[in-house]
Parts: C-alpha cells; structure tokens; sequence
C-alpha cells in the first residue's frame, strides 16, 4: 500500500470514488495506485497530484517522496 497517497486522500477528505471522479480516471484505476499494485502513467500521476493538492513527481521519486512525508509530519505536529 502506498500510505503517503492514502494520508493525502484522507486529509482532504475524499473516497476513492470522488478523487477518480475529479481526476477522471476509473476508481479501480485509483484503487490499485493507492494500493501499490499499480504504478500511474505521468498524466493520471499529474490528475490525481492535483486533486489531492501535491507535486506529481512524488510518484516516481522515492528521495522527494520521503523529504515530504517528513514535511507533512512536522506540519501536523505544529
């Protein structure tokens, strides 16, 4: 499962079938991304990216996504 994608979901308050539906892609498509089963092409990365507010290249780069985890956790704890 890929957790940061699941956190970005929850914090913004959506389902799996809303953020599919405004990023216009199948919500099984969606599902499977969020689940690690699938890995999104570059257009469905920048739809979902910009549904759920964050920078798509997180997708495809393990040292960005980790730097804005750490990010997200500092700002929660503030």
């Amino acid at each position: 499962m890929t957790q940061w994608l699941l956190d970005y979901r929850k914090k913004s308050g959506l389902t799996q079938q809303e953020v599919a539906e405004k990023a216009g892609i199948a919500r099984t498509s969606y599902a499977s991304i969020e689940q690690g089963r699938r890995r999104p092409s570059v257009k469905k990365a920048m739809r979902i990216a910009s549904v759920l507010n964050f920078d798509w290249a997180i997708f495809f780069d393990e040292k960005l996504r980790v730097t804005t985890q750490k990010t997200r956790k500092k700002k929660v704890k503030t």
